[in-house]
């Protein structure tokens, strides 16, 4: 192997530090730089030794988190990822610690609970490799070694039954994004008029999280921007983010649609996962839907994207040059699931044209 990610985890509780720093060592390419109580005692270590990822927690005596996180941003910038219990009280502070240059947000893993703790582990061992390739090219690291079980989209829904689907008057599209999607996401919604077809999103993020991510979304967009709720019909004009921690279908009814939210396992070591939304569009739309694959680590979302293109869908991915990791798009481009490879500027201009079209 080559070499580890070495991690620097600051946080004022004995217990965190060390619970987090037994599941990052429970990861071969990741190593512990060290641990600090506060952002002071942070600030000394990274003078001696560059950590290569930071978690950080949001509140800590003598400095808050985000003000440690805007100093380091504007001193000296490096992948930042906010680890805390707040990340799961609304998603304000999640918000302000991405607009504030954070790579991730996490919610703190519960020590209470196996599975809960168990899940939490993949999730943050992912966030640090996908932080650790925030500005380096993605070709020069070698493949992460997956250590933990992966579950398919079949672990929620059966794959494509091969019947090629009817055609409606209705086009619905459906995006699949993580690591730098919700910036990326925010510069594709705005250009959408308010009369785009319906669009479900699925967003790597925390439960909360997503519903004041819309929020704010709603707030600068054209079209309206919702967390999405079980049985909300897809309309032109929205777009409906599936909601941290549960799987989100599109489903038929006729010729409407409509979303299902489910519990499950991880899918692809996520929960929403983008394989479960793109699988649920090949089975129920096929050729009416449009599928978009935009920056993230890993390969969520490259089968579901490879199922829609074979039921006749148009499907984009996001080109390297404009993804903060070039990772899940990379790999639906390698499994040749993909019909436009486009940078961020040109995707909703093609998925409107596109549009017109089916």
């Amino acid at each position: 192997m080559g070499k580890k990610i070495r991690v620097l985890i600051v946080d004022d509780s004995a217990l965190v530090r060390h619970a987090l720093s037994k599941v990052l060592t429970s990861d071969p390419e990741i190593e512990i730089m060290g641990m600090a109580q506060d952002p002071i005692i942070a600030a000394s270590k990274i003078r001696n030794e560059v950590p290569d990822v930071i978690i950080l927690d949001v509140e800590m005596p003598r400095m808050d988190g985000i003000s440690f996180l805007k100093r380091i941003m504007t001193q000296h910038p490096i992948p930042v990822i906010i680890c805390s219990a707040l990340v799961n009280q609304g998603g304000q502070t999640a918000l302000s610690a991405l607009e504030n240059g954070a790579v991730e947000v996490i919610e703190k893993p519960n020590l209470g609970t196996k599975k809960f703790f168990e899940e939490s582990k993949i999730r943050i061992c992912d966030a640090v490799r996908a932080a650790a390739l925030v500005n380096v090219k993605a070709h020069k690291y070698s493949k992460s070694i997956d250590i933990f079980p992966k579950l398919t989209a079949d672990a929620i829904l059966p794959g494509p039954s091969g019947k090629s689907m009817d055609k409606t008057t209705d086009t619905v599209i459906v995006v699949g994004a993580s690591t730098g999607g919700t910036e990326a996401l925010r510069l594709l919604i705005e250009q959408l008029p308010d009369d785009t077809p319906g669009m479900l999103v699925v967003q790597h993020m925390p439960a909360n999280f997503t519903k004041a991510f819309a929020g704010r979304m709603d707030k600068i967009c054209l079209v309206s921007v919702k967390e999405a709720e079980n049985n909300d019909p897809v309309l032109p004009g929205e777009v409906l983010i599936a909601p941290g921690n549960r799987h989100m279908l599109l489903k038929r009814s006729g010729s409407r649609y409509y979303v299902e939210l489910r519990e499950g396992p991880l899918v692809s070591r996520h929960r929403p996962s983008v394989d479960v939304l793109f699988r649920s569009a090949a089975r129920y739309a096929g050729k009416n839907a449009l599928g978009v694959i935009m920056t993230g680590m890993g390969d969520d979302g490259a089968k579901g994207m490879l199922e829609m293109k074979q039921a006749g869908a148009y499907t984009i991915a996001q080109d390297e040059a404009s993804c903060v990791v070039f990772g899940m798009p990379k790999e639906a481009i390698k499994l040749y699931a993909v019909d436009s490879i486009l940078p961020l500027d040109k995707i909703a201009d093609t998925l409107l044209k596109k549009c017109r079209t089916i």
